[in-house]
């Protein structure tokens, strides 16, 4: 996993290619600069309060500006977020925080731009916001808190919450085949795309200091759980058996107690898993991060929730450069001419013949 070390205090553009035109912190900064004086209200044992934590940790390590982020929220128990953070922030609309992301870092390219949402959020009503924030590759940084419930609205079943899920709406199970949010990532050919749990402090750290070093569409999926709707979501991964596979760009792709367990190439084609001592550590996957063609990412991701042990790869899966869009809309208008060369142009267009006539009624 690649991660950046913390920038050198001063007042010149951040040298991280994610953060761009960023400026830094004139002074050294501390986790209560980005403390706001708002009541934190989650519930007890929320996951929320550890990816807070860790953001706040993270923050001043970056040396970015508290002046210079903005966290766009929509609805949600993870979109009280901006309140707790001193710095900038929106809590928007349902399932239209990347929409507004997408408009702030058009105009703004000396921000650090943080998209904070749930899979409720994300993936319902947002979620056609947030393929195409992906797609486009705008330079935001999106972390998608996943407790696979609806917490806020008080326990209904969410895009991500398994089959047969007996939730206040449905009684008798779910019958829906629920989203894999990396999956989605990856195939709207996100840039950067990686997963990790509240819990895991220092992974989380490490993961999101990627992200916002990236340049481009970060998505950073969060397993978080909900102690009130749904405790425990998670255990299974985090148990002594841990089915979690972290994913470290460069090496072999092995998990389990001692590392006795690796994801292989089956005869088929397909992803498995098998003992290394029976296969041997040469025939277990490398993994490859930095690979442009998104489907061997693709392909890991669907390792999630197989098995007759539960799985789940954590790390990044995909982190490959690619042109922002907001960079390149903004080069476009970035033009030479004056001014009065410019305005010229638009009365020329303005009063140009390519007109449209509109015939009378009748």
């Amino acid at each position: 996993m690649t991660t950046a070390t913390a920038p050198s205090v001063g007042d010149a553009p951040s040298p991280l290619g994610g953060l761009g035109r960023v400026p830094l912190s004139l002074s050294p900064l501390n986790r209560k600069d980005f403390t706001s004086n708002q009541e934190v209200k989650w519930c007890p044992g929320c996951g929320d309060y550890a990816v807070l934590a860790t953001f706040q940790g993270l923050m001043p390590q970056l040396g970015i500006k508290r002046e210079n982020t903005v966290i766009i929220s929509g609805i949600g128990c993870s979109s009280r977020f901006p309140y707790y953070v001193d710095s900038y922030g929106i809590h928007s609309i349902h399932g239209r925080a990347p929409a507004i992301a997408t408009g702030v870092a058009m105009a703004r390219d000396d921000l650090a731009v943080w998209v904070v949402t749930g899979d409720g959020d994300a993936l319902s009503i947002g979620g056609n916001h947030l393929i195409h924030a992906l797609r486009r590759n705008v330079n935001i940084t999106i972390m998608l808190f996943n407790n696979r419930i609806y917490g806020l609205t008080k326990g209904q079943y969410s895009p991500t919450s398994e089959v047969g899920k007996v939730t206040k709406s449905t009684p008798a199970g779910s019958v829906d085949a629920p989203f894999n949010p990396i999956s989605l990532a990856l195939g709207a050919e996100a840039s950067f795309v990686a997963r990790t749990v509240d819990s895991h402090r220092a992974h989380l750290s490490e993961v999101l200091t990627a992200a916002i070093n990236h340049r481009g569409a970060s998505f950073v999926e969060i397993y978080q759980n909900c102690p009130i709707f749904n405790d425990g979501a998670f255990d299974e991964l985090k148990g002594p058996q841990s089915g979690l596979i972290p994913l470290k760009h460069g090496e072999p792709i092995v998990f389990g107690a001692d590392a006795m367990l690796g994801v292989v190439r089956r005869p088929d084609g397909t992803l498995g898993i098998d003992e290394v001592a029976a296969v041997g550590l040469d025939n277990v996957l490398l993994h490859d991060a930095h690979r442009e063609d998104p489907s061997f990412a693709f392909e890991l991701s669907r390792l999630t929730d197989q098995g007759a042990v539960r799985t789940a790869p954590i790390g990044i899966f995909r982190d490959v450069e690619r042109p922002a869009y907001d960079d390149l809309a903004r080069a476009q208008v970035s033009v030479a001419a004056s001014p009065d060369q410019r305005l010229a142009e638009l009365q020329g267009l303005l009063a140009g013949s390519d007109t449209w006539t509109v015939p009378a009624a009748g």
